[in-house]
């Protein structure tokens, strides 16, 4: 499906961000309340290698959740001291504006509209638009000219593409596997999406490659109840991903887990 309707799609989306401010919030505890009940809820995504998966033995693994695990070590003392709760993409701002989890580290760009709805910590990692191939005629992005990139259906990452990579043939899909399927079929000649998604995606499929540089930077951000009465949460989680990321152990972990 070609892309001719998407910037009308997108025009929707943009007016239902507009709408969300005036939704009602539920209470969520504040630094005080989580250190008393002794325990962390932080949600989080099950399924984005390699920031938060399902291992072999069904545990969940990535930099966010290590980033969930070290966060309760800060906070409580113990990282074990965590409850994790995996959650839908659009779900995952509502669990903490509802109060169902303290805090959401679930691959979630900071973006204004955002803000307006949560706090949103200085970020723990850079993502950005990239693109991933197995073509050995392109070995940059500029050899993408004029043909067919697949891109996500409703996607943030067109309107980069149309700016970073005007003569593109964008041809929308709907899932990541409907995008192998146009690669593997030979109708697209590359997949753009977000960075630490293709990571994963490489490495279930080791003959793709990233194409270098990333389209964009955008940063990843821990979501946390909004008001005056979390700032000390605020505050204190900014603090530690400040000196994690002075002391070079979100670089470090990052490119363990095979992130650019």
């Amino acid at each position: 499906m070609k892309l001719s309707t998407l910037f009308s799609g997108a025009l929707s989306l943009s007016f239902m961000g507009a709408l969300l401010p005036s939704l009602p919030f539920c209470a969520a505890a504040d630094l005080q309340e989580i250190q008393q009940r002794g325990r962390l809820v932080i949600a989080v995504k099950d399924d984005i290698r390699p920031l938060s998966f399902r291992g072999v033995g069904g545990q969940l693994q990535g930099l966010e959740v290590e980033v969930a695990q070290r966060l309760a070590q800060e906070l409580l003392g113990r990282k074990d001291a965590l409850e994790l709760q995996t959650v839908a993409n659009r779900d995952r701002l509502a669990a903490v504006m509802d109060g169902k989890a303290d805090l959401a580290i679930a691959h979630i760009t900071g973006t204004p509209v955002r803000s307006r709805l949560v706090s949103l910590s200085i970020p723990y990692y850079l993502d950005g638009t990239a693109l991933v191939s197995r073509d050995s005629s392109v070995q940059r992005l500029t050899d993408i000219g004029k043909r067919a990139v697949a891109v996500l259906d409703g996607s943030s990452t067109i309107a980069t593409l149309r700016y970073r990579l005007p003569e593109a043939d964008l041809i929308s899909v709907t899932s990541y596997e409907a995008a192998h399927a146009l690669l593997e079929k030979g109708e697209a000649i590359a997949f753009a999406a977000d960075a630490s998604v293709l990571t994963g995606w490489v490495h279930e499929f080791p003959s793709y490659r990233l194409l270098a540089p990333t389209l964009s930077v955008e940063p990843l951000c821990i979501v946390m109840p909004k008001g005056l009465q979390y700032n000390d949460l605020h505050l204190r989680v900014n603090q530690i991903i400040a000196r994690w990321t002075a002391e070079g152990w979100l670089r470090e972990r990052a490119t363990y887990w095979g992130l650019p």
